[in-house]
Protein backbone atom coordinates (compact mmCIF):
# COMPACT_ATOMS: atom_id res chain seq x y z
CA UNK A 1 0.00 0.00 0.00
CA UNK A 2 1.38 3.46 -1.33
CA UNK A 3 2.54 5.77 2.27
CA UNK A 4 1.53 8.44 0.51
CA UNK A 5 -2.12 9.15 2.47
CA UNK A 6 0.44 9.99 5.61
CA UNK A 7 2.22 12.69 3.71
CA UNK A 8 -0.57 15.05 5.14
CA UNK A 9 0.10 14.03 8.51
CA UNK A 10 3.09 15.29 10.88
CA UNK A 11 6.41 13.68 10.82
CA UNK A 12 5.75 10.93 13.79
CA UNK A 13 3.37 9.63 11.15
CA UNK A 14 5.94 9.15 8.80
CA UNK A 15 8.24 6.79 10.97
CA UNK A 16 6.27 4.34 9.75
CA UNK A 17 6.37 3.39 5.80
CA UNK A 18 2.83 1.75 6.11
CA UNK A 19 -0.61 2.87 7.04
CA UNK A 20 -1.92 -0.80 7.99
CA UNK A 21 1.63 -0.88 10.36
CA UNK A 22 0.42 2.25 11.89
CA UNK A 23 -3.32 1.08 12.70
CA UNK A 24 -1.67 -2.35 13.78
CA UNK A 25 0.23 -0.45 16.25
CA UNK A 26 -2.21 1.62 17.56
CA UNK A 27 -4.60 -1.71 18.36
CA UNK A 28 -1.71 -3.55 20.06
CA UNK A 29 -0.97 -1.87 23.44
CA UNK A 30 2.59 -3.43 23.71
CA UNK A 31 3.82 -2.82 20.44
CA UNK A 32 2.54 0.70 20.76
CA UNK A 33 4.69 0.89 24.34
CA UNK A 34 7.62 -0.29 22.75
CA UNK A 35 7.52 2.36 20.20
CA UNK A 36 7.38 4.99 22.51
CA UNK A 37 9.76 3.83 24.52
CA UNK A 38 12.21 3.42 21.73
CA UNK A 39 11.41 6.82 20.33
CA UNK A 40 12.55 7.82 23.61
CA UNK A 41 15.47 6.23 24.04
CA UNK A 42 16.40 7.45 20.38
CA UNK A 43 16.13 11.05 21.66
CA UNK A 44 17.83 10.75 24.69
CA UNK A 45 20.82 9.19 22.76
CA UNK A 46 20.72 12.19 20.30
CA UNK A 47 21.03 14.59 23.06
CA UNK A 48 23.96 12.12 24.54
CA UNK A 49 25.92 12.17 21.35
CA UNK A 50 25.73 15.50 20.36
CA UNK A 51 27.59 18.46 21.60
CA UNK A 52 24.88 20.94 22.65
CA UNK A 53 24.96 24.48 23.39
CA UNK A 54 21.84 26.48 24.83
CA UNK A 55 21.29 30.23 24.85
CA UNK A 56 18.91 31.89 26.39
CA UNK A 57 18.42 29.29 29.02
CA UNK A 58 18.53 32.11 32.27
CA UNK A 59 15.08 32.98 30.48
CA UNK A 60 12.61 30.43 31.90
CA UNK A 61 14.63 29.94 34.81
CA UNK A 62 14.12 33.23 36.19
CA UNK A 63 10.36 33.20 35.88
CA UNK A 64 10.55 29.57 37.67
CA UNK A 65 12.22 31.58 40.62
CA UNK A 66 10.12 34.02 40.79
CA UNK A 67 7.06 31.62 41.21
CA UNK A 68 5.79 32.69 37.68
CA UNK A 69 4.14 29.89 35.25
CA UNK A 70 4.55 30.17 31.02
CA UNK A 71 3.51 29.21 28.15
CA UNK A 72 6.58 27.19 26.35
CA UNK A 73 6.17 28.06 22.35
CA UNK A 74 8.23 25.98 19.84
CA UNK A 75 7.20 24.85 15.83
CA UNK A 76 5.49 21.41 15.68
CA UNK A 77 8.42 20.40 13.30
CA UNK A 78 11.21 21.40 16.49
CA UNK A 79 9.08 19.02 18.55
CA UNK A 80 11.50 15.74 19.02
CA UNK A 81 14.43 17.46 21.28
CA UNK A 82 12.16 19.91 23.35
CA UNK A 83 11.62 17.06 26.45
CA UNK A 84 15.20 17.04 27.01
CA UNK A 85 15.72 20.81 26.81
CA UNK A 86 13.26 21.16 29.50
CA UNK A 87 15.22 19.29 31.56
CA UNK A 88 12.76 18.89 34.22
CA UNK A 89 13.11 22.72 35.53
CA UNK A 90 9.37 22.68 36.66
CA UNK A 91 6.18 20.52 36.36
CA UNK A 92 5.19 20.94 32.34
CA UNK A 93 2.18 20.01 30.27
CA UNK A 94 2.62 19.78 26.72
CA UNK A 95 -1.24 20.10 24.84
CA UNK A 96 -0.93 17.35 22.15
CA UNK A 97 -3.65 16.52 19.38
CA UNK A 98 -6.36 13.33 20.23
CA UNK A 99 -5.32 12.72 16.94
CA UNK A 100 -3.63 9.13 16.44
CA UNK A 101 0.12 11.17 16.19
CA UNK A 102 -0.86 12.64 19.69
CA UNK A 103 -1.33 9.51 21.35
CA UNK A 104 2.42 8.71 20.45
CA UNK A 105 3.64 11.64 21.35
CA UNK A 106 2.09 11.82 24.63
CA UNK A 107 3.31 8.32 25.33
CA UNK A 108 6.78 9.18 24.60
CA UNK A 109 6.94 12.52 26.20
CA UNK A 110 6.06 11.19 29.47
CA UNK A 111 9.05 9.46 29.92
CA UNK A 112 10.48 12.89 30.44
CA UNK A 113 7.96 13.63 33.24
CA UNK A 114 6.10 15.60 30.99
CA UNK A 115 2.11 15.12 31.16
CA UNK A 116 -0.58 15.17 27.82
CA UNK A 117 -2.87 17.60 27.69
CA UNK A 118 -5.35 16.20 24.80
CA UNK A 119 -6.97 18.80 23.03
CA UNK A 120 -6.07 21.82 20.04
CA UNK A 121 -5.61 25.20 20.26
CA UNK A 122 -7.76 25.77 17.15
CA UNK A 123 -10.49 22.85 16.68
CA UNK A 124 -13.07 22.23 19.70
CA UNK A 125 -10.24 23.24 22.32
CA UNK A 126 -12.66 24.68 24.99
CA UNK A 127 -11.93 21.91 27.10
CA UNK A 128 -8.32 21.55 26.49
CA UNK A 129 -8.60 25.70 27.14
CA UNK A 130 -9.80 25.23 30.41
CA UNK A 131 -7.25 22.19 31.95
CA UNK A 132 -4.70 24.20 30.27
CA UNK A 133 -5.63 27.30 32.46
CA UNK A 134 -6.28 25.28 35.48
CA UNK A 135 -2.86 23.85 35.34
CA UNK A 136 -1.40 27.33 35.09
CA UNK A 137 -3.31 28.71 37.43
CA UNK A 138 -1.32 25.60 40.21
CA UNK A 139 1.22 27.21 39.01
CA UNK A 140 2.51 24.53 36.40
CA UNK A 141 4.03 25.63 33.13
CA UNK A 142 2.34 24.59 29.54
CA UNK A 143 4.40 23.33 26.14
CA UNK A 144 2.01 24.40 23.25
CA UNK A 145 2.67 24.09 19.19
CA UNK A 146 0.77 27.32 18.08
CA UNK A 147 1.20 25.67 14.49
CA UNK A 148 -0.09 22.15 15.55
CA UNK A 149 -1.76 20.16 15.22
CA UNK A 150 -2.06 20.16 11.27
CA UNK A 151 -0.56 23.22 9.63
CA UNK A 152 -0.22 25.30 8.19
CA UNK A 153 3.20 25.02 9.39
CA UNK A 154 5.24 28.34 11.59
CA UNK A 155 1.96 29.71 12.11
CA UNK A 156 0.88 30.77 14.95
CA UNK A 157 -3.14 30.45 15.75
CA UNK A 158 -4.76 32.89 17.68
CA UNK A 159 -5.08 30.44 20.61
CA UNK A 160 -2.03 30.60 22.07
CA UNK A 161 -2.50 34.40 22.63
CA UNK A 162 -5.95 34.19 23.78
CA UNK A 163 -4.74 31.24 26.43
CA UNK A 164 -1.49 33.54 27.49
CA UNK A 165 -3.50 36.67 27.72
CA UNK A 166 -6.21 34.72 30.07
CA UNK A 167 -4.08 33.04 32.30
CA UNK A 168 -1.70 36.57 32.46
CA UNK A 169 1.45 34.42 31.98
CA UNK A 170 4.75 35.01 29.24
CA UNK A 171 4.94 33.17 26.10
CA UNK A 172 8.50 31.89 25.87
CA UNK A 173 9.62 31.05 22.69
CA UNK A 174 11.94 28.07 22.46
CA UNK A 175 13.64 25.83 19.35
CA UNK A 176 16.83 23.97 18.31
CA UNK A 177 18.66 22.69 15.25
CA UNK A 178 21.11 20.05 15.01
CA UNK A 179 24.08 19.67 12.39
CA UNK A 180 23.22 16.28 11.60
CA UNK A 181 19.42 15.83 10.82
CA UNK A 182 16.78 14.11 8.19
CA UNK A 183 14.04 16.25 7.28
CA UNK A 184 10.95 14.31 6.61
CA UNK A 185 8.42 15.10 3.99
CA UNK A 186 5.62 15.70 5.87
CA UNK A 187 3.10 19.10 5.94
CA UNK A 188 5.64 20.52 9.10
CA UNK A 189 8.98 19.75 7.75
CA UNK A 190 9.66 17.48 10.54
CA UNK A 191 13.08 17.65 11.94
CA UNK A 192 14.75 14.20 12.96
CA UNK A 193 18.12 15.06 14.74
CA UNK A 194 21.15 12.47 14.35
CA UNK A 195 23.92 11.50 16.34
CA UNK A 196 27.39 12.89 16.17
CA UNK A 197 27.27 16.28 15.99
CA UNK A 198 26.30 20.02 17.13
CA UNK A 199 22.99 20.73 18.52
CA UNK A 200 21.92 24.23 19.86
CA UNK A 201 19.11 25.11 21.95
CA UNK A 202 17.72 28.66 21.86
CA UNK A 203 15.32 30.20 24.07
CA UNK A 204 13.61 33.63 23.05
CA UNK A 205 12.46 36.30 25.50
CA UNK A 206 9.72 36.02 28.01
CA UNK A 207 6.35 37.72 25.91
CA UNK A 208 3.96 39.36 27.94
CA UNK A 209 0.47 39.58 26.87
CA UNK A 210 -1.53 42.20 28.09
CA UNK A 211 -5.03 41.55 29.43
CA UNK A 212 -7.15 43.75 27.93
CA UNK A 213 -6.78 43.29 23.86
CA UNK A 214 -8.99 44.44 20.85
CA UNK A 215 -9.13 42.36 17.98
CA UNK A 216 -6.26 44.05 16.33
CA UNK A 217 -4.33 43.78 19.45
CA UNK A 218 -4.60 40.66 19.21
CA UNK A 219 -3.34 40.07 15.67
CA UNK A 220 -0.88 42.10 16.01
CA UNK A 221 0.51 39.86 19.01
CA UNK A 222 0.04 36.97 16.85
CA UNK A 223 2.40 38.32 14.44
CA UNK A 224 5.15 38.87 16.94
CA UNK A 225 5.02 35.65 18.16
CA UNK A 226 5.33 34.22 14.89
CA UNK A 227 8.23 36.39 13.79
CA UNK A 228 10.05 35.55 16.82
CA UNK A 229 9.66 31.89 16.28
CA UNK A 230 10.66 32.00 12.70
CA UNK A 231 13.87 34.48 13.14
CA UNK A 232 14.75 31.79 16.05
CA UNK A 233 14.65 28.80 13.71
CA UNK A 234 16.72 30.82 11.02
CA UNK A 235 19.08 31.59 13.70
CA UNK A 236 19.66 28.17 15.46
CA UNK A 237 20.06 26.43 11.57
CA UNK A 238 22.74 29.17 11.00
CA UNK A 239 24.72 28.25 14.21
CA UNK A 240 24.70 24.87 13.61
CA UNK A 241 25.80 25.51 9.59
CA UNK A 242 22.51 25.60 8.05
CA UNK A 243 21.40 28.04 5.39
CA UNK A 244 18.30 29.20 4.97
CA UNK A 245 17.15 27.50 1.97
CA UNK A 246 16.96 24.73 3.99
CA UNK A 247 14.49 25.68 6.34
CA UNK A 248 11.34 25.85 6.20
CA UNK A 249 8.01 24.82 4.59
CA UNK A 250 6.94 26.99 1.76
CA UNK A 251 4.80 30.26 2.90
CA UNK A 252 6.85 30.93 5.76
CA UNK A 253 8.05 34.69 6.83
CA UNK A 254 11.48 35.51 7.74
CA UNK A 255 11.27 38.82 9.24
CA UNK A 256 13.54 41.73 9.09
CA UNK A 257 12.82 42.91 13.50
CA UNK A 258 16.21 41.41 15.64
CA UNK A 259 17.01 38.49 17.16
CA UNK A 260 14.64 37.18 20.16
CA UNK A 261 17.50 35.84 21.85
CA UNK A 262 20.00 37.92 23.69
CA UNK A 263 21.06 36.39 26.67
CA UNK A 264 23.53 33.65 27.29
CA UNK A 265 23.13 30.60 29.55
CA UNK A 266 24.88 32.37 32.80
CA UNK A 267 23.96 35.71 31.53
CA UNK A 268 22.12 38.88 34.05
CA UNK A 269 18.51 39.58 33.01
CA UNK A 270 17.60 40.84 29.77
CA UNK A 271 14.22 42.70 28.83
CA UNK A 272 11.20 41.06 28.03
CA UNK A 273 8.71 41.60 25.30
CA UNK A 274 5.61 43.48 26.46
CA UNK A 275 2.68 43.90 23.71
CA UNK A 276 0.90 47.79 24.11
CA UNK A 277 -1.67 47.68 26.09
CA UNK A 278 -4.59 48.40 24.13
CA UNK A 279 -7.06 51.41 26.02
CA UNK A 280 -10.87 49.72 26.67
CA UNK A 281 -13.17 51.51 24.32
Amino acid sequence: MSPLPLLRNSGVALIFAKRGSWRRLLRNAWRRRAACWAMHCYIRFVYHSNHWTVEGGAAPRRLIDEGRAFIGAFWHGRMMMIPVAWQRMAPMHMLISAHRDGRIIADAVSYFGIQAIAGSTRRGGSAALRNLLKKLKEGDCVAITPDGPRGPAMSVSIGIVNAARLAQVPIVPITYATSRRWILPSWDHFHVGLPFGRGVFLWGKPIEIPLELDEAGLERTRSLIEACMVEMVHEADRRVGHGAEALAPQGARRPSSPRPTGEGQGEGPSPRHTVPQEKPR
